[in-house]
């Protein structure tokens, strides 16, 4: 599953570099189906940073990917 999720991410991200931000993956809980990123640069101050993981990126991950529950984001101050 992990393999996936990079994969994603790598068709994701030049949309959100186009927008001054980037995505890190940080962990694929493959008992649970969680994903943790961390959202940076423009994306990771933005008040619209919310809808982008939930409406975004965790919707083309669960469309994609079997096993994908849910996608969470941990700021890099909170690691």
């Amino acid at each position: 599953m992990r393999t996936q999720v990079e994969e994603t991410i790598e068709v994701i991200r030049p949309a959100l570099q186009a927008d001054g931000g980037d995505i890190v993956l940080r962990d694929v809980d493959e008992a649970t189906g969680v994903v943790t990123v961390t959202l940076i640069g423009a994306c990771g101050t933005c008040p619209a940073s919310g809808q982008t993981l939930k409406a975004g990126i965790e919707r083309i991950m669960r469309d994609r990917i079997d096993g994908v529950t849910e996608v969470v984001n941990v700021a890099a101050d909170e690691l």
